[in-house]
């Protein structure tokens, strides 16, 4: 979340970076419960000047064996008119404090205008375009043919969105993780993490799904407890509350993790295949760092996500978002697009977003610059390295054969048992 004081002494700054986002959220409520805050607080203060002059004269009278009772009862009354003040400013505190959570990033000055993704500028390209000499199939089909993807069986065991992975499918995936996890681990340099798929309320809040995305969150009836939409939430809220020493920044972490999502404002997109599953793989990839480093960080954590891919030879491009495209959390963006021929398109397969100090607010993650310094807030950083099913699909629509056989990248073959081809079951 963003700092309190930023919007009580810099509102225009705010307010303008939410118009450049796109949002018609106002501030108008923010202001006026925080100036009657401040209204209260003034008055606190007079009462409890008040109240130690009147304790004073009690104290003198006391001495001269004066009556003191009407000065006690006027002491008792403003204590009670003290009480229902606190009272009163913490019932604020708790509502400037909710408000703050429905308030998104502010975007980096860097972040292009632009109200959709048709605004997004393209920062760079890698590669070339397969050629492809027939109609290229796509990959539901090519997944069809191969007996590697049920998707009805999928439905019949949960629901549509879910999908089975049979075979050399299976393994495919399975490869896939492997594959991604040995680059990050043995040649970035990432720590890996096995996580929980399952995390609380606190730290939904902590990385900014809760309260906004709710409605896209799978919550265990009768507890408060979440699955995971990313592990990018229980990897960041592993340090929750801590004080990092310096000298361990950047700390830099890994891990494979299904991911659950209820696409709750999604209904109608992408229904076929495996491009918009509830339930899918990914490899995520996040960064604690110093500030001042963060966007020298994030331009290296593209790089890593990037890696993969390069290897993998496909084609893709990066994007940087526009503010209206920006996610809530985020302050500046890069997203990864691969190419699909079977859909004649750019799809993205990994987000990586510098969040500055704003999730480190919200789990309250702080590191200190120096010995004897006051600690501040760490900036965290996460890229997907890379989405599991779009690879997937990028595969297989990539490397498709006109008999509609896929042949497996070279970089991936050490993974796969020896396995160099995939081949149409046989009818």
């Amino acid at each position: 979340m963003l700092d309190i004081r930023l919007l009580r002494e810099n509102r225009k700054l705010v307010e303008d970076a939410l118009a450049k986002r796109g949002m018609s959220m106002s501030l108008k409520v923010f202001y006026d419960k925080d100036n009657k805050r401040l209204e209260l607080l003034k008055r606190a203060e007079e009462l409890k000047h008040k109240r130690n002059i009147i304790s004073k004269d009690i104290g003198a009278k006391k001495s001269k064996s004066e009556d003191t009772a009407p000065l006690l009862e006027e002491v008792k009354g403003i204590g009670a008119e003290i009480n229902t003040i606190q009272a009163a400013l913490d019932g604020l505190e708790t509502e400037l404090n909710e408000f703050l959570m429905t308030v998104p990033n502010m975007p980096h000055s860097s972040v292009v205008y632009g109200k959709t993704s048709d605004d997004n500028p393209v920062v760079k390209t890698w590669g070339a375009k397969k050629e492809i000499s027939f109609t290229p199939y796509t990959h539901d089909e090519l997944a069809a043919g191969l007996g590697i993807i049920d998707f009805d069986r999928g439905v019949k065991v949960a629901s549509s969105g879910f999908s089975v992975s049979i075979g050399h499918g299976a393994l495919l995936e399975r490869a896939l993780i492997n594959f991604f996890l040995d680059v990050h681990t043995k040649e970035q340099g990432y720590t890996e993490l096995y996580v929980p798929y399952v995390v609380n309320g606190v730290s939904m809040t902590g990385t900014g799904q809760l309260p906004k995305f709710k409605q896209d969150l799978f919550k265990i009836e009768g507890e408060e407890l979440y699955l995971i939409p990313t592990s990018e939430v229980p990897i960041t809220n592993v340090h929750a509350k801590e004080i990092l020493e310096k000298a361990t920044l950047p700390l830099c972490y890994t891990a494979y993790s299904p991911c659950f999502r209820k696409e709750a404002g999604s209904y109608g997109k992408d229904t076929k295949g495996l491009i918009r599953q509830h339930q899918f793989n990914k490899v995520e990839l996040v960064k604690f760092v110093e500030p001042e480093a963060s966007y020298g960080e994030l331009e290296s954590l593209l790089l890593d996500a990037e890696e993969p891919l390069k290897r993998l030879g496909l084609h893709y491009r990066v994007v940087s978002l526009c503010s209206g495209d920006l996610g809530f959390s985020a302050a500046k963006t890069y997203d990864i697009e691969v190419w699909l021929p079977g859909q004649n398109e750019y799809r993205e397969i990994s987000s990586c977003s510098n969040f500055e100090d704003f999730q480190a607010r919200r789990a309250g993650i702080k590191y200190r610059p120096a010995k004897g310094e006051k600690p501040a807030y760490v900036h965290t950083l996460n890229g997907s390295g890379l989405a599991i099913g779009r690879t997937v699909v990028a595969i297989l629509e990539n490397y498709q054969q006109e008999d509609q056989s896929v042949v497996i990248p070279e970089v991936l073959r050490p993974y796969m048992n020896g396995v160099t081809v995939l081949r149409p079951a046989k009818k």
